[in-house]
């Protein structure tokens, strides 16, 4: 997106308009030049990903596995035994792992025994993720006073 086409966006509505020296319009022509040509369609992974990392489950399970390996039902106990939500569906559950297992941050490992044991563990993808996600954790928890002022008006 071009500045002159931004700076039009920008003036809809505002009785003097916008000058294109506004700062706004370098900050959305880079903002759109790092999206790329066209925007993230509904699937691309930069929509997914932080959705999922949003939603109310696959942080929590990343967590989790970033202290080791679990058998499903030992990740769905300890999942809510540490949730506010309490307990997790085996549905949720199964589907939350199989969509981090999709975009490649966990690992399923059907082992060959009777029954079937299954294990999940993070991928090395997933690792590296689950240190990012604790940076963004820890960012919060230093600014936490400020939100909650921020929330009192």
């Amino acid at each position: 997106m071009d500045s002159a086409k931004i700076t039009d966006l920008l003036s809809v509505g505002e009785p003097d308009g916008v000058s294109p020296d506004d700062p706004r319009v370098a900050g959305l022509a880079g903002l759109a030049a790092q999206m790329g040509a066209a925007p993230p369609t509904r699937d691309a992974p930069v929509r997914e990903v932080m959705a999922r990392l949003g939603d109310n489950w696959s942080a929590l399970i990343l967590k989790v596995l970033a202290t080791g390996t679990f058998r499903h039902a030992t990740l769905r106990r300890v999942i809510g035994a540490l949730a506010a939500e309490g307990d997790i569906s085996q549905r949720m559950l199964t589907l939350r792992l199989r969509a981090l297992e999709r975009d490649g941050f966990v690992l399923r490992e059907a082992q060959p025994t009777v029954p079937p044991r299954v294990c999940y563990t993070l991928t090395p993808l997933g690792t590296a993720l689950t240190a990012e996600f604790d940076r963004l954790l820890a960012w919060i928890e230093a600014h936490e006073a400020e939100i909650e002022r921020a929330r009192l008006g």
